[in-house]
């Protein structure tokens, strides 16, 4: 399988690099900076370099020599990446008189180069460095320039530098950049050589097959929590190894409002074996106390192998665990960017195996969110199931800020409900990519009829996005906020107030906790 490697430095749209050429329908995989790998492998057609919030003049800028990389595949660096390769090969970077950030216009000046080739002559693309690139290194040529930087994009020459080697200064990968696709496109076809030969059928055939030898006739067990990520995954193994798979639907008291009965009847028609597991009053009672999200992450996760292993032993030689981890919960939990920090850890991400004395198998986990819908719709998932709204591994338990109690889930349950319901019959459940409801650990004052009352406040979040990693916040009508908001705090006592979350990811986080 042809793929290419992006190495990341630290960049937040790194993961966006790799979402476009999966678009593309080429394999992708992020690595750390400095990170090593086989430059002979074949499969590998080419190399990324990402952006960065450091300064390649900086005392804790991350280095790497380019030097062997070039020697077996074209490369392409990306803002620092393209800095970093200009500063090693003899250029000068400094930093900028004016920080460029945000939509600017680039010209092209050759554009019978590949990398810029049917790219329009001006074109707008989306700028973020504090360094610029003010004079080239010695065999490289200029393809592009803005009004305020000389070198926006570059190349080697052939028969004057060895290696080839194309650089930008912008970000090709967010929308904000018109023509970023094809730029992305031309590097890798028409520089790499990439076929695209990335698709779901392929996915499938190949990662059923893969199934098929690594597990052979071992028994395994799935943690399903009815969302589209552990149904996939029990589809795929289901394939492969048919009932030697058992799937555990755990209610965890977490869910949303009558969630456990309403999966449990949706796998009926899968195929899968489930047993469904009521564990929700020791879940809820090892939460007593418990504040700071992180720790009830832990809390639930710790919870979830108590019980996996309990199940497990009363199993017949169980030799996996399979979860419905995918790339975006590997990429938050574990850090591929060098030095940069976990943003949250999830409950599908590392530890299991070593306390389940159990190996672990993870179908879906080099995939995005929006591929796995495809891949289900492929294996013949339910539209119930595929068009399901993304849900917390953890639930509830971080979608009511502070403790949670028994009190605080039924306000928050109703609440959700009756939103996702609004949603449903006013046809907009399946334009927006997530809704939730926040319970918040605030009281204010209200006037229902001529009483005062002191209840919580809601919030309720929609976003719009296709893998996660970013996120617009969801224009819904006003009239049906309004509907919304009057039947939650009518309907729901101990809610007198709701507001509405405009908060996109990046800076925000899809969730709040």
């Amino acid at each position: 399988m042809e793929k290419i490697i992006i190495l990341d430095f630290g960049s937040q749209y790194t993961q966006l690099i790799a979402r476009r050429l999966r678009e593309l329908q080429v394999y992708s995989e992020i690595h750390p900076y400095d990170h090593d790998f086989d430059l002979t492998d074949s499969d590998l057609k080419g190399i990324i370099l990402s952006g960065s919030p450091f300064s390649v003049n900086g005392s804790d800028s991350l280095m790497r020599d380019l030097e062997p990389l070039l020697q077996h595949k074209p490369v392409l660096g990306i803002c620092y990446g393209a800095q970093l390769a200009a500063k090693q090969f003899g250029g000068s970077v400094e930093r900028s008189e004016k920080r460029e950030y945000g939509k600017a216009e680039i010209t092209v000046l050759d554009p019978s180069a590949a990398l810029v080739k049917d790219i329009q002559l001006t074109t707008q693309v989306w700028m973020s460095h504090g360094d610029s690139i003010k004079t080239l290194p010695p065999g490289f040529k200029i393809l592009a320039n803005t009004a305020n930087i000389p070198v926006a994009a570059f190349t080697s020459e052939p028969g004057q530098f060895p290696y080839s080697l194309n650089c930008i200064q912008f970000h090709p990968e967010v929308t904000h950049t018109l023509e970023g696709t094809q730029l992305l496109h031309n590097f890798i076809v028409n520089i790499a050589g990439c076929s695209k030969d990335w698709t779901p059928d392929s996915f499938v055939e190949s990662t059923i097959s893969d199934l098929k030898t690594t597990l052979g006739n071992d028994k395994v067990i799935l943690g399903l929590s009815g969302g589209v990520d552990s149904s996939v995954a029990g589809l795929l193994l289901h394939q492969a190894i048919g009932d030697n798979l058992t799937g555990l639907f755990i209610n965890n008291g977490l869910l949303r409002k009558n969630e456990f009965e309403e999966v449990l009847e949706a796998y009926k028609g899968v195929g899968i074996k489930v047993i469904g597991i009521d564990a929700s009053e020791e879940f809820i009672t090892a939460l007593a106390g418990v504040t700071d999200p992180e720790e009830k992450r832990k809390v639930i996760g710790g919870k979830f192998i108590d019980v996996f292993e309990r199940e497990a032993k009363s199993m017949d030689k169980v030799s996996w665990l399979a979860q419905g981890t995918i790339y975006p919960d590997v990429i938050e939990s574990i850090s591929v960017k060098g030095p940069s920090a976990t943003i949250k850890s999830h409950h599908n991400v590392g530890g299991l195996p070593d306390k389940l004395n159990l190996k672990i198998v993870e179908p879906l986990r080099t995939l995005f969110k929006d591929e796995v819908r495809e891949v289900g719709e492929l294996l013949g998932l339910p539209a119930a199931l595929v068009n399901r709204h993304p849900f917390p591994g953890p639930g509830m338990a971080i979608r009511i800020l502070g403790e949670v109690t028994a009190e605080k889930l039924r306000l928050n349950q109703e609440a959700d409900s009756i939103y996702i319901e609004k949603l449903r019959s006013a046809g907009w459940y399946d334009k927006v990519w997530q809704a939730g409801t926040i319970l918040l650990p605030v009281k204010s004052v209200g006037v229902m009829g001529d009483e005062r009352t002191y209840e919580f406040t809601v919030a309720l979040r929609a976003v719009n996005s296709r893998d996660g990693m970013t996120a617009e916040w969801s224009k819904l009508p006003y009239e049906l906020l309004a509907e919304i908001s009057n039947d939650i705090i009518n309907n729901v006592k101990g809610i007198n107030r709701v507001v509405y979350d405009i908060s996109t990811k990046p800076p925000a986080t899809i969730e709040w906790e």
